[in-house]
């Protein structure tokens, strides 16, 4: 009856034991703390980085044109681009001219964060599509008539060449407005060692909150050489979990299923994360305890227990076949950097089985290896919760 007492009060987070890689940008800080309230270790490799153009001439080219040439319709497509569009035109002092051009146009908004920015900088949207997709916003504009009018599109980091293509074809004049770039990293390393971990399987999940960081994590990825071992992991081991299907769109489109949320934020993408990444873990009950295998660590009835790398090489080991004795051959070809002498094996377990915290979990076999003590009354309760 004690063990059903731990198993009804677990003492750990739902993340605690499993390694998340953040490859985004801008609030990598509040997805990390969020992952980590969970128990989750974090892996930070930001994919890109947030060029503005502030003292580009490109963006004040385009910002004058409007002014001179007023649009009939003006698309906003994001919080950040649109503030720095309206902060850069302050810089140049042609602020309150871009405002009150802007106060006489069509305004368009995708989704409700652009729209708070568009009212703070106290204008007012002539409308913003439920879903915040920007499909939908070239519906309605394709469904009133584009022929003629003269439209122009806060671009936000990336082309929209499908979008922008659509518009052109209905007979539309667009002006696109550069606020900001993606571009890669200015220091590699950690994109790297997120990479060498993913192959590795050293990370359980890797989140991606827009599409230019998963395209820039492949990008990456191709010119290591490493492309087809990424994708590999991505389909089979580590999950990717995606904020929403305009951010999957780089990965998808490489046959890697992903997972998202059903609203597009970062609470949301955590809350898939506690779901999923504990739903992939089978319980084990060994020797009277309930045994979970996470990514680099175990809980043992409720109470996390941080292994060594070689140890969660042998459990992994054990736990492929539960019950079955595994020879000390087999052992020492999981763990790393053994080399030959099968002394290797008796070392690390031992060391597993302290971590552990209770050595009748490992079975010793004389003469022929080792086992996980599977109880296979519990393991039949616990396949049938």
């Amino acid at each position: 009856m004690q063990r059903d007492h731990h198993q009804a009060t677990p003492t750990v987070g739902p993340l605690a034991g499993f390694t998340v890689g953040v490859t985004a940008a801008r609030r990598a800080d509040e997805l990390g703390a969020l992952l980590l309230r969970r128990g989750a270790a974090v892996l930070h490799a930001p994919a890109l980085r947030i060029v503005p153009l502030s003292d580009d001439s490109e963006l004040l080219t385009a910002t004058k044109q409007l002014i001179d040439h007023a649009p009939d319709v003006v698309i906003a497509t994001t919080a950040i681009g649109f503030r720095g569009w309206v902060e850069a035109a302050d810089g140049w002092g042609i602020g309150d001219a871009l405002l009150n051009r802007l106060r006489d146009v069509e305004l368009l908004a995708r989704g409700p964060k652009v729209k708070g920015a568009v009212r703070a900088a106290g204008l007012t949207e002539k409308w913003s599509p439920a879903s915040e997709s920007m499909a939908e916003v070239l519906d309605r504009l394709l469904e009133e008539g584009v022929d003629g009018r003269r439209i122009a599109v806060q671009l936000h980091g990336e082309p929209l060449p499908g979008f922008v293509e659509s518009l052109r074809a209905g007979g539309a004049e667009v002006v696109g407005v550069p606020v900001y770039r993606w571009m890669p990293p200015d220091d590699l390393g950690p994109v790297d060692r997120l990479l060498d971990a993913t192959v590795a399987r050293a990370v359980d999940a890797i989140t991606f909150t827009s599409a230019p960081a998963a395209a820039s994590l492949l990008d990456r990825a191709e010119r290591r050489g490493m492309r087809e071992e990424l994708l590999d992991a991505l389909r089979h081991d580590v999950l990717p979990a995606c904020v929403g299907p305009v951010t999957a769109l780089p990965l998808e489109a490489r046959d890697v299923p992903t997972s998202q949320p059903e609203r597009f934020r970062l609470g949301p993408l955590v809350q898939l994360l506690t779901s999923e990444l504990p739903g992939r873990v089978r319980p084990l009950p060994v020797a009277g305890r309930r045994l979970e295998i996470r990514g680099h660590a175990v809980v043992v009835d409720g109470e996390l227990r941080t292994v060594p790398p070689a140890g969660m090489a042998l459990l992994r080991a054990l736990a492929r076949h539960p019950g079955w004795v595994v020879a000390r051959a087999d052992l020492l070809k999981v763990l790393p950097g053994a080399g030959r002498d099968e002394h290797a094996v008796e070392t690390a377990m031992a060391r597993l089985r302290t971590a552990l915290g209770s050595p009748k979990l490992i079975q010793t076999v004389v003469k022929r290896g080792y086992r996980l003590a599977l109880d296979p009354v519990a393991d039949t309760k616990y396949a049938d919760a």
